[in-house]
């Protein structure tokens, strides 16, 4: 059983607590939800900037999903080299469909990005839980994405990079009616652990005590009660793996956990909208001016004074000069447009620093109109080795993720097939100029033919190479069809010709009678 959850222990363990929250909090920035983490320092500012509305730019969903959908934005190719009608392509095909694994991957990278972290569960079950009959629902290899607040890793003595076993503790809000008429229910809390090692996934349940609660009611941490040993069991999974796979959106060589895109620029970001939040309200004052008139502008009372208030009318008099010209009083300071441009540097900061191009965002002078594919490349070559960092994480992950569904499909007898490990190809999410590279092959070849007419087609259209020989033979039969069908329509137009030569002949003998006769008449 696992050493990290045990009677008197806390939960989350310690050593896990400040990744669980930096995984709260990046998830509060990526949907937008600055205020929140931000306000901590509300306290230190001064009462003026506390009244302040604030005001925020959601730069940090920008950074993730711009990962994501190079990534993953189009369909990863999944192949075991052994032909589309094998046994071993179909069980890689069911198990691609039956999953989503388009949109998993998709959601997998998004959320890696923001945590660091991400972790895919396999398990054999139905899809609803058992709700519908068999016939309808059949048994089959799950995929899902766990959250990675619930994964608690167990890593190898020496070796913090390498795991050896995944705790995944799940606590759970259980209420149930209470004879006390006042209160209608009894809320308790327990925790269910997965514990996931070569071979075997062992079960266990825990009561949990709350022992803190943060602003918003939720529970941040609680204590360990006491073990339900009646619920203590263990099933053989029948493979040499865990059925629990990590990705780290990268990480280093001495700690198991990733590094994700979010948390080193919180500075940045904070800074980002406290100057848009600033600058925000510098110009709201400005849109409601007070305006200066000359004195004797504004109706008196009996007694001779002024009537007016300068707070609420925004106007007020100048005295000593009898040619003031009416005026709206603005801050011309320069000091704005200097917050203005603090505001691009701090934008521009960010995106160079988290490795996004400005031709990646449309920004400034950064158009693609005119630019041929290899220059926008180069230009994006900052992203593309970032995307490529990522990749090779997902591309080992994935192929663990596919030979143990594949090895559970044997276990469990859904199929029997040899177990392969796959091919994945990734896409770049870069547009191709095929202009631009067929320039460049005619160039390096002098003009030579450098593909052949099934290598186009499997390219252009991206087919495999069964559906590239079904294309090239529905052409041949199609050329085949059209050469028996054809009437060589020559001989036609020989007679048609023959017809309009003879016709001009006559018009022409008949004229030249005409014409004899004619200077017959004249003799």
């Amino acid at each position: 059983m696992s050493s990290l959850f045990y009677e008197g222990g806390l939960y989350p363990p310690t050593a896990h607590a400040t990744r669980i929250e930096r995984y709260k909090t990046n998830k509060k920035l990526f949907l937008g939800d600055h205020l929140d983490v931000f306000n901590k320092y509300g306290k230190k500012l001064p009462h003026t900037q506390k009244e302040l509305l604030y005001v925020s730019i959601n730069l940090a969903s920008i950074i993730s999903k711009k990962s994501a959908d190079f990534l993953f934005g189009e369909q990863l190719q999944v192949s075991v080299g052994k032909g589309d009608n094998s046994k071993e392509q179909a069980a890689i095909d069911r198990i691609t469909e039956n999953n989503e694994m388009g949109i998993k991957n998709y959601e997998s990278a998004l959320s890696n990005s923001y945590r660091g972290d991400s972790f895919y569960r396999l398990r054999v079950g139905q899809e609803f839980g058992g709700e519908l009959p068999p016939e309808l629902d059949e048994p089959k290899v799950i995929i899902d994405t766990q959250n990675a607040e619930y994964v608690f890793p167990e890593t190898m003595t020496g070796d913090a990079n390498k795991i050896k076993a995944y705790h995944i503790a799940v606590p759970e809000r259980v209420d149930s009616p209470t004879p006390n008429k006042d209160v209608l229910l009894e809320s308790e809390w327990i925790l269910h652990v997965e514990s996931h090692s070569a071979g075997k996934i062992e079960y266990s349940k825990f009561r949990l005590n709350p022992i803190s609660v943060n602003r918003h009611g939720d529970v941040d941490q609680w204590k360990i009660g006491y073990e339900f040993k009646e619920s203590r069991s263990a099933v053989a999974t029948g493979v040499p793996f865990p059925l629990v796979v990590h990705v780290p959106n990268f990480g280093l060589d001495d700690m198991w956990n990733g590094i994700d895109d979010i948390t080193e620029h919180r500075s940045i970001l904070d800074e980002i909208n406290n100057r848009i939040t600033q600058i925000s309200d510098i110009l709201d004052k400005h849109a409601d001016a007070p305006i200066a008139v000359p004195v004797g502008t504004l109706r008196e009372d009996s007694n001779g004074n002024v009537v007016y208030n300068v707070a609420q009318e925004k106007v007020f008099e100048i005295t000593g000069k009898d040619d003031v010209i009416p005026q709206y009083i603005t801050n011309s300071n320069p000091l704005v447009d200097q917050a203005f441009k603090e505001l691009e540097m701090l934008i521009d900061l960010l995106f160079t620093v988290s490795e996004i191009p400005s031709v990646a965002l449309g920004r400034n002078d950064s158009g693609t109109s005119g630019s041929s594919g290899l220059s926008i490349k180069w230009r994006m070559n900052s992203l593309l080795s970032k995307i490529n960092r990522k990749r090779q994480y997902y591309d080992k992950g994935l192929k663990r993720v596919y030979v143990i569904a594949q090895m559970l499909e044997n276990a469990v007898g859904i199929d029997t097939y040899e177990v392969s490990v796959p091919k994945l190809k990734f896409k770049t999410g870069l547009p191709k100029d095929a202009m631009e590279e067929a320039n460049i092959m005619a160039i390096r070849t002098g003009g030579k033919p450098t593909l052949s007419q099934r290598s186009a087609i499997k390219q252009m259209d991206d087919l495999t190479d069964e559906q590239t020989d079904a294309e090239l033979e529905k052409m041949e039969a199609e050329k085949e069809a059209e050469q028996d069908s054809f009437v060589d329509e020559s001989i036609f137009n020989e007679e048609h010709s023959t017809e309009e030569k003879e016709d001009s002949a006559e018009d022409t003998i008949g004229d030249e009678g005409e014409l004899k006769q004619d200077n017959r008449f004249k003799n």
